[in-house]
């Protein structure tokens, strides 16, 4: 089996920053494609504004229209909260020996000491930590030494193990975000260019954020 990449999040809604952030992982590992996870409970932050129903809707539009993105919808279909390392281990027994690679954002890794049972998550797969320039580490002791301890500053080395190491990665940084997205439907103005256009389709014909 191939490497499995996944990047997940409330995606409330989608944009495009997300999308090239995940386009960037695909290329830079050389994967057919990328795995988009969209949240059914988030522990960690207020619940999505949009329905599960929703999120995943726009996610399918994005899917439908650029090869190359997948969309997960496990967390979605599994009552509770979502919590990673749950599904890690589910990705994990279904890849096997294959690598996994979790892409996260720098302020995301910042806090992945918070998250639950976060240790557990490089015994289930690769870390693979999204730099905007203006984005900076900042980690506490405990996960400092695991980050440093696993850090593999080729990336090519994460798809000749299953698990276990850290890679970090510079990204395009758009300045774009769900929040201003949301806000600014409210405010009535247009979302083009910060979503995909089947995206916005969505938003206009569903009425949602406003």
């Amino acid at each position: 089996m191939s490497a499995i990449a996944i990047l997940g999040g409330t995606f409330d809604p989608v944009h495009n920053g997300h999308l090239r952030a995940a386009l960037e992982v695909r290329e830079q590992f050389g994967l057919d494609e990328i795995r988009l996870l969209p949240a059914g409970t988030p522990p960690h932050r207020p619940a999505p504004e949009a329905s599960a129903g929703h999120r995943l809707a726009m996610l399918q539009q994005v899917a439908a229209v650029y090869p190359g993105f997948r969309v997960d919808d496990r967390e979605i279909r599994r009552a509770g909260y979502s919590y990673m390392v749950d599904t890690l281990e589910e990705i994990r027994a279904e890849a096997e020996a294959a690598p996994v690679l979790l892409a996260i954002g720098q302020d995301a890794a910042n806090a992945l000491d918070r998250w639950h049972e976060w240790e557990r998550l490089f015994d289930l797969a690769h870390l693979v930590v999204m730099c905007r320039p203006d984005s900076r580490a900042e980690y506490g002791d405990g996960l400092s030494e695991q980050m440093e301890r696993r850090r593999c500053p080729d990336s090519a080395d994460l798809l000749s193990s299953p698990a276990g190491r850290v890679c970090s990665m510079a990204i395009t940084q758009l300045d774009v975000s769900a929040t201003a997205i949301r806000e600014a439907i409210r405010a009535g103005r247009s979302p083009a260019f910060l979503v995909p256009g089947s995206v916005r389709d969505y938003l206009r014909e569903q009425d949602l954020y406003r």
